[in-house]
């Protein structure tokens, strides 16, 4: 079975890239033409096929041969600058008419909790657009609504640690903080993701995925306080106004951690049953409390100036 990752040098991708190699799956990831060199999962062989998703010709021909799709690809880690019309929603409709002629057999999709087509908030939207056309395929697929994952280089802990390390003494949140949102271990989502390779029971259905417990947005922050041994006190502001400021400080620093559609991740609850994992995927998924590891012994502000410095060149 040959398998094609879109969007694998991002975080959730390349920790699946390499769950798939280390169970035997042969792996070739699209990366977008670039003049960087591709952030590619270290020490596993994964071949890699250059094309934007606006690019028909290059899609099709970096199909071929091959049997299943993971679509990962997505634009609101740029913020501002990501055009989600053109990357999730345009994007998407143009791997899937792709994946239809090179005869790939099944197609899965990782989405968002709370994607609906009515959503105010444009990255559900997009998301909810985007699983339309993977269901209007004809293609066999899996759509995968997930809740927020963590991890090494996620943008939930590693970028409130960075975030911290800055700001002096506080830290801003949307609303009151209570927000609750159901945290999910990216390896325990990669071993998902793995696994419904297998198991037919997943074929053409949607589902929601969360990890064991709902944890308001405040006791997260607390963890990852805990975790990195970075204090500041928690202040709570109403959503325009950071908003208008997450704007404000993407147009001068473009490559935040926070981004205007983190905030609208944020703006409800995240959740969804927690019996999900162990009751589909027969799988129990971590507490973050004894994830944060990662997060200990850090030089987080210098992290965040060379990650900025990096995605800028």
């Amino acid at each position: 079975m040959k398998i094609l990752v879109t969007g694998g040098t991002g975080f959730i991708g390349k920790a699946l890239i390499r769950h798939l190699i280390e169970n035997g799956y042969t792996v070739r990831t699209l990366i977008r033409p670039s003049s960087r060199s591709p952030n590619l999962p270290h020490g596993v062989p994964v071949d890699v096929t250059v094309s934007s998703l606006r690019d028909e010709r290059g899609l099709r021909a970096s199909m071929v041969g091959i049997d299943v799709v993971y679509h990962l690809a997505g634009g609101e880690w740029r913020g501002t600058q990501a055009s989600l019309m053109e990357i999730d929603i345009q994007g998407t409709r143009a791997v899937v008419s792709a994946a239809k002629d090179a005869g790939v057999k099944q197609i899965f999709y990782i989405s968002h909790l709370g994607a609906d087509r009515a959503s105010a908030y444009p990255v559900l939207k997009a998301k909810a657009i985007a699983e339309e056309f993977i269901r209007r395929s004809e293609i066999n697929y899996t759509i995968i609504r997930s809740a927020i994952v963590f991890g090494p280089g996620d943008g939930l802990t590693t970028g409130l640690a960075r975030i911290m390390s800055v700001l002096p003494y506080v830290i801003l949140i949307p609303g009151d903080g209570k927000v609750l949102l159901q945290p999910l271990w990216v390896e325990d989502l990669a071993t998902c993701l793995t696994w419904i390779l297998e198991d037919a029971d997943t074929v053409n259905r949607t589902i929601d995925v969360g990890g064991p417990e709902h944890l308001p947005f405040s006791q997260i922050i607390e963890l990852v306080m805990e975790a990195t041994g970075i204090r500041r006190h928690i202040i709570s502001v109403r959503s325009p106004y950071l908003r208008a400021m997450s704007v404000f400080f993407e147009s001068i620093f473009p490559n935040l951690p926070v981004s205007v559609y983190w905030l609208d991740y944020l703006a409800s609850n995240r959740t969804c049953a927690l019996d999900t994992m162990p009751r589909v995927f027969n799988l129990m998924p971590s507490r973050i409390s004894q994830r944060l590891d990662y997060l200990e012994g850090q030089k987080w502000g210098q992290s965040l100036i060379r990650s900025m410095l990096t995605r800028s060149r």
